[in-house]
């Protein structure tokens, strides 16, 4: 099964390679993030293979975007071990209280047939009667799904929780998905990516190539940017909806350890 990084995407000889397995995404030029940014990064937990500079900061990991204001907080966190394979959460979590609904709007940048996929990703968080809910809207959103740059190098991209409100958007590569790429296909994609806006890393944090392919990568000792959320398993965990790759057309809804995960956060 052809893999795609979720969720980055190559040009000409790299990232989204049409060969039977999916590496890891092209590097980008020494020159274009700074080491000092690149340390920043390391002591924010996530991996600095491939940094690219984006607009709004630095996409790292295929598909989370940290901002200038996120680095600044590298100085400000503490050690944490973390597990192999469980699933993870960051520091930054939506405030919630009793309930709370988050309103999300899809762009007319992006294809009519994008519509149902985002309703049925927010039915999957709905059906799980969280504290947590989201509703479509067509303004006053919290989150805003609109079209990438037509350079983008990702299928899709997000960004983390701040002052207790989630990441306000998420840019989806319209231009490679096509305009009807599939309903359950997309809605994995977009469900995976307001998990980051929720504050949810990626399961195979720890071993990339779980899902990926490629070499064995494990961080060790990691800040509180990668937090093992209890109850989810340590072995491997194949069909969580935060995996870093998916298979093309794939169908990932929330598994069993995903549902616990969720119910613990929210």
């Amino acid at each position: 099964m052809k893999m795609r990084r979720l969720f980055a995407l190559a040009a000409v000889a790299a990232v989204f390679s049409f060969s039977s397995c999916q590496q890891e995404e092209d590097s980008v030029a020494n020159n274009e993030v700074s080491e000092a940014t690149l340390t920043q990064i390391s002591q924010l937990g996530f991996n600095t293979d491939n940094v690219q500079r984006v607009e709004g900061g630095y996409l790292v990991e295929g598909d989370i975007i940290l901002s200038a204001s996120d680095l600044s907080d590298a100085q400000n966190v503490q050690k944490l071990r973390v597990g192999e394979a469980e699933q993870y959460r960051t520091t930054n979590l939506v405030s919630v209280g009793t309930t709370r609904t988050i309103k999300v709007a899809v762009s007319t940048s992006l294809p009519s047939a994008y519509v149902a996929a985002v309703d049925e990703a927010i039915s999957r968080y709905n059906d799980e009667n969280l504290k947590l809910n989201f509703q479509r809207v067509s303004s006053g959103y919290d989150i805003l799904l609109t079209k990438s740059p037509s350079n983008a190098t990702y299928l899709a991209s997000a960004g983390f929780p701040t002052g207790g409100n989630p990441h306000n958007k998420v840019l989806i590569n319209s231009t490679y998905l096509g305009s009807n790429p599939g309903t359950n296909y997309l809605a994995t994609i977009l469900a995976h990516e307001i998990g980051h806006c929720i504050g949810f890393r990626h399961t195979d944090y720890m071993d990339r190539s779980y899902s990926c392919g490629g070499s064995y990568y494990n961080e060790g000792a990691s800040t509180v940017g990668a937090i093992q959320v209890p109850g989810t398993p340590s072995n491997a965990d194949p069909n969580s909806w935060m995996l870093a790759c998916i298979g093309t057309g794939q169908n990932r809804p929330f598994n069993t350890n995903d549902v616990t995960a969720l119910n613990y956060l929210y």
